[in-house]
């Protein structure tokens, strides 16, 4: 996980709108969530392959609920990819690690 940042309420504006550099991709999951679960090590997979290129962290819905309805995040997993503060991709459900990295390099 020290590749990937874990956001809040807090630092969600910080940490992803204000990231104007690099394209920040967000992973909505819950603890009690299985798939959550299965991607989960993917991402972090991708954190060490992706690099600096882009900003790879991690939202718990269930601790941080105005971030998720904020994004109206309904099914989890979940992922957002923000590029200067926008939302420029998005998908539900577990992807491979090589889908994951194509669609972050698109927007890198």
């Amino acid at each position: 996980m020290e590749n990937v940042t874990i956001l809040n309420d807090n630092n969600f504006d910080a940490e992803v709108l204000q990231q104007s550099d690099k394209p920040v991709a967000v992973d909505f999951w819950a603890t009690w969530c299985g798939p959550c679960r299965m991607l989960g090590p993917i991402i972090e997979q991708v954190a060490a392959e992706i690099g600096d290129s882009a900003k790879i962290c991690k939202l718990n819905v269930d601790e941080n609920q105005a971030v998720a309805a904020k994004y109206g995040i309904m099914s989890i997993p979940a992922v957002l990819i923000f590029k200067n503060g926008q939302v420029v991709d998005q998908f539900v459900g577990v992807r491979q690690k090589q889908e994951i990295v194509a669609i972050l390099e698109r927007v890198i």
